[in-house]
């Protein structure tokens, strides 16, 4: 609830400002020009009680309104976009409630959709097919509040025939027995190709986004829970993958791989573990494993906050660490996911992407090496640093700020927006459907127009 504000100098009525600013000022107007405190008091608390009871009333019709189309055919459903009711402003309650109705019927389409595929252990996508094996570790029933753990473990290989990728992928899955979560489901892919980046062309990112809106309904995973690892290929497929999904995982493990092109700029939320021979020459893995560590050790002393991370180069092993890799596992359940931090450091790589933790891009304007670092504290959001974006979209919620009181968007002190930002079923059957993901639905957003160079 923002401040409440006296209107006498006797200060016996305050009222939150919570109405429209004409109805606001048509009874300021009274109250100043009669010079009858009492009356104007009168008549300002009456609009004001109308006020809200109008903004409370649409807020219910239009969840009510959500519960009908809801009940209709998805096929028949008229979008969001063009409905009214989808752009009326919420009340907190009434947004929460319509997140729940969402994700609801989300949960409901992943289980009549996807479970016959998850049944196979064979996702397909675009011609391509991944098949995965599960292994689950510690108690399934019931799962732990919240839901189940999730370690996604990529196998070697690479640039070779199918055979040895498969002898390969059936390697990474004995491997659950020897790293051996607490408790969770250990589930390693067969990559789709045989090239020597298997691991981190464009159609993994989606692969593993449809394994993760799938197993957030049917595992049941905990969104907050899910870690990346890898050996070899895998790795090399961690160095790339982790940075540029970051808001997907709470913890990445790179084993024995080589980053190539990839930056680490966008692990500033992600703990990473890196784990390498010291005998690893090959492709200096074991050089740049320790390059990688001096980059995110100054990351780090640069924002004490971020960037969490733990090189280790195992002396006398060579790209086979013999499982003393295996210390990842416990490192990495440590942590939870930040689904809204405080600092979000967004860096585009080859393969770009249109939404990053509470940040997004207008349909169609990702590119290669956009930047973008903000930072926000309470009600007030500072864009730190931009690079090659021309519009920034900001997704709030009210886990992160509070949404009845204005909000304010700024880049070096100079005001790019300040008001009050609307929650509307719109954003959040929007962000819903981008992410899949609870933890990563929006009810509010503001689109910010920005330079394009800092």
């Amino acid at each position: 609830m923002p401040p409440c504000h006296p209107l006498s100098s006797r200060g016996f009525c305050q009222y939150p400002i919570l109405i429209p600013r004409r109805l606001a000022e048509g009874a300021l107007h009274i109250f100043f020009t009669t010079g009858r405190c009492l009356l104007g008091v009168w008549l300002l608390g009456g609009i004001i009680a109308m006020a809200q009871a109008a903004d409370i009333s649409a807020s219910a019709k239009a969840v009510r309104q959500l519960e009908e189309w809801l009940r209709q055919p998805r096929e028949k459903r008229p979008a969001l976009a063009q409905a009214t009711f989808g752009r009326t402003p919420l009340t907190r309650p009434d947004a929460q409630r319509a997140q729940s109705l969402l994700w609801e019927d989300h949960a409901a389409w992943i289980r009549a959709t996807r479970a016959a595929e998850m049944e196979a252990k064979v996702l397909e996508l675009n011609g391509l097919k991944m098949r995965f094996e599960m292994v689950s570790f510690g108690p399934t029933n019931p799962p732990p509040p919240g839901g189940r753990s999730l370690f996604i473990a990529m196998h070697g290989g690479g640039g070779a025939p199918p055979a040895v990728n498969d002898s390969q992928w059936k390697n990474q899955i004995r491997l659950a027995q020897a790293y051996a979560p607490k408790e969770g489901i250990y589930l390693a892919p067969r990559a789709p190709t045989d090239t020597w980046d298997l691991w981190h062309q464009a159609h993994m990112d989606r692969f593993l986004v449809r394994l993760i809106e799938n197993l957030i309904v049917l595992g049941p995973v905990n969104p907050d829970r899910i870690y990346l690892m890898g050996y070899s290929a895998g790795g090399d497929g961690v160095y790339q993958v982790a940075p540029r999904m970051a808001d997907r995982f709470a913890a990445a493990a790179m084993m024995a791989g080589h980053p190539n092109e990839a930056s680490p700029l966008g692990l500033r939320n992600l703990p990473f573990i890196l784990q390498v021979g010291a005998l690893d020459a090959a492709y200096k893995r074991n050089q740049v494993a320790e390059e990688w560590g001096r980059k995110l050790a100054a990351l780090h002393q640069a924002d004490p906050e971020g960037y969490v991370h733990k090189v280790v180069l195992h002396a006398g092993k060579g790209h086979w660490m013999d499982l003393a890799d295996r210390q990842a596992i416990p490192w990495m359940e440590q942590f939870h996911r930040q689904p809204w931090p405080q600092r979000v450091v967004w860096r585009q790589d080859d393969v770009t992407h249109e939404q990053f933790y509470w940040l997004a891009l207008p349909a169609g304007t990702a590119r290669v090496n956009q930047e973008v670092h903000v930072q926000r504290q309470e009600n007030i959001i500072d864009i730190l640093q931009v690079k090659d974006v021309g519009r920034l979209l900001i997704r709030l919620n009210d886990a992160m700020l509070n949404l009845d009181a204005p909000v304010t968007v700024q880049q070096r002190s100079r005001r790019l927006f300040h008001g009050v930002v609307p929650r509307t079923l719109e954003t959040l059957a929007q962000t819903l459907q981008e992410r899949g993901d609870p933890r990563l639905v929006f009810s509010a957003e503001i689109t910010i127009a920005l330079p394009t160079a800092d």
